[in-house]
């Protein structure tokens, strides 16, 4: 059996298991996730991250041939050398060889050890075998604590960096994300929320939870309009945690954005979940 360890590099956990290329699925023997504290010094991250690839690897006897990270930016994914700085997270790998750091540690091949960016992962997996796998134009979004954008080129994933886009009084990522939530509603009901688990579970019947998912619909459709137009895909899709709550905004995003366009797109939630993730870094290595 070929196998790729695909890891996903969150904002405050670390994700890895071991896919079979030729299915197209995680091995769920090797699933493994441990928790991250970001702003911690090189060494205890990446030991994290090498203790977590290393209990995937003694999940299975199948030994991946490479290890592909999906990992936020900004950041040279080529050289494996982090850019991250002022994000509050990541700020010590800052210029750092991250590459060569893992290989050390986990006694692998440098050459073998690839990194990718977390949106265009995402995608590449909604597109390897999710949500959008029928289609080879597509765009997704990542809905969390911040925004992430990506597009396709010629049926390959690639970050578009959009998170930054002008929008209402400020940008993409101020009005489309958990923090926007988190502000909104507390300037709507005085209440402090921790994130949008947090009000859908507890808030639900509070007077201003409506009000609060149709503004946040009608964001994300003039967002989606904006990327839409920009790159004319056929298919959007969305993951993150925020798509969770899908429930209370995507029909409605739909329907403000089929007015906006005169006609109707595909948009859909991420059908992989976490999993997009892990799929979308190991893509590449399937043809």
């Amino acid at each position: 059996m070929k196998t790729i360890l695909g890891v996903d590099i969150g904002g405050s956990h670390i994700t890895s298991q071991l896919v079979d290329i030729a299915n197209k699925e995680g091995l769920s023997s090797t699933w493994q996730r441990n928790h991250l504290n970001t702003n911690a010094k090189t060494d205890e991250i990446i030991d994290i991250w090498a203790n977590t690839i290393e209990s995937s690897m003694a999940s299975s006897p199948f030994k991946p041939q490479y290890i592909s990270l999906a990992m936020p930016g900004p950041m040279d994914y080529k050289n494996g050398i982090s850019h991250i700085k002022g994000m509050n997270k990541y700020d010590d790998l800052y210029g750092k060889d991250i590459k060569e750091l893992l290989a050390n540690r986990l006694g692998f091949e440098k050459s073998n050890i690839h990194f990718m960016n977390d949106a265009a992962s995402f995608l590449q997996g909604e597109l390897f075998n999710g949500s959008v796998s029928e289609f080879d134009n597509a765009i997704g979004l990542t809905l969390g604590t911040g925004l992430g954008t990506a597009h396709t080129v010629k049926g390959k994933a690639q970050d578009s960096n959009l998170w930054k886009t002008p929008l209402l009084k400020g940008i993409a990522e101020d009005y489309i994300s958990s923090k926007w939530f988190v502000n909104r509603f507390k300037e709507l009901s005085g209440a402090a929320v921790k994130d949008v688990k947090d009000l859908v579970d507890n808030y639900h019947h509070s007077p201003h939870f409506q009000t609060l998912f149709e503004e946040f619909s009608r964001n994300l459709s003039s967002f989606l309009y904006f990327f839409i137009t920009k790159k004319r895909p056929l298919a959007v899709v969305i993951g993150g945690n925020i798509i969770k709550a899908e429930q209370y905004f995507l029909d409605k995003t739909r329907k403000y954005l089929a007015e906006a366009m005169g006609y109707s797109i595909p948009v859909r939630p991420s059908l992989l979940g976490e999993q997009a993730m892990i799929l979308g870094a190991v893509a590449r290595f399937c043809n």
